[in-house]
């Protein structure tokens, strides 16, 4: 019968590359549209960053250009704020968004946000498990199925959805706090403002979205591993 090909799990995987597609879509076209609005004041995504770091008494990260579209990033080791080719010398209120989100990042680092911390302590931890959790549940399955081998591989796997969960606040607080500067600053007219929060909410969204498709992967784990079998 058909259904003996079908594994009805693969729900799971369309459903959650539907939402990961759908939100990078929605960000993208979101910036595309505010992207046309040129900002009053003139202000380059550049200008809006070195602003936005003077205001916060941020006087150790440096500002460089990188190439590639929305490739913008906040790297606190280093203490280097690069961003794209399409935000650095552009003086759209998108691109003074995109700054001001990864310039959120600063502060965060400047201030020790501890959901920041947290997420730069589990990055290490996830990669492991990333690389091993796959491999160990199909050793486990290939042992007869092993119960500790595939449990040890899916909590390994978790460890993505937690890196995951732990992100959504850092980047809803890194818009916030943007949000916040950009309101009180000098950068944005009153009008441009509203402008800017819905390309960070279309971007937070991403965030969410790659939330949920982790978290039915380990979903579909969990049904088809998770169990204790006996086929005896």
């Amino acid at each position: 019968m058909f259904y003996s090909f079908f594994d009805p799990t693969y729900l799971l995987v369309i459903i959650g590359l539907i939402i990961s597609m759908a939100a990078s879509g929605y960000v993208n076209r979101t910036f595309r549209h505010y992207d046309a609005y040129r900002s009053q004041s003139g202000t380059t995504g550049t200008d809006a960053a070195r602003f936005i770091l003077s205001q916060s008494g941020i006087n150790d990260v440096g500002v460089q250009k990188i190439s590639g579209d929305l490739t913008d990033n906040y790297n606190g080791q280093t203490k280097i704020l690069s961003l794209s080719e399409a935000t650095a010398d552009s003086t759209s209120v998108a691109a003074i968004g995109v700054a001001a989100h990864e310039c959120g990042h600063a502060v965060q680092d400047h201030v020790n946000y501890w959901p920041m911390r947290l997420r730069t302590a589990l990055v290490p931890i996830t990669n492991i498990g990333s690389s091993l959790s796959l491999p160990l549940i199909i050793i486990g399955v290939l042992l007869s199925y092993n119960q500790t081998l595939i449990h040890i591989g899916i909590l390994l796997f978790s460890l993505a959805l937690l890196f995951q969960l732990v992100t959504l606040p850092v980047e809803f607080n890194a818009s916030r706090r943007a949000l916040q500067i950009l309101s009180d600053g000098q950068v944005l007219t009153r009008d441009e403002v509203p402008m800017v929060r819905k390309v960070l909410v279309a971007a937070a969204l991403t965030y969410v979205a790659a939330a949920l498709s982790t978290f039915l992967q380990l979903l579909r784990l969990i049904i088809l591993f998770g169990g204790n079998r006996d086929d005896n």
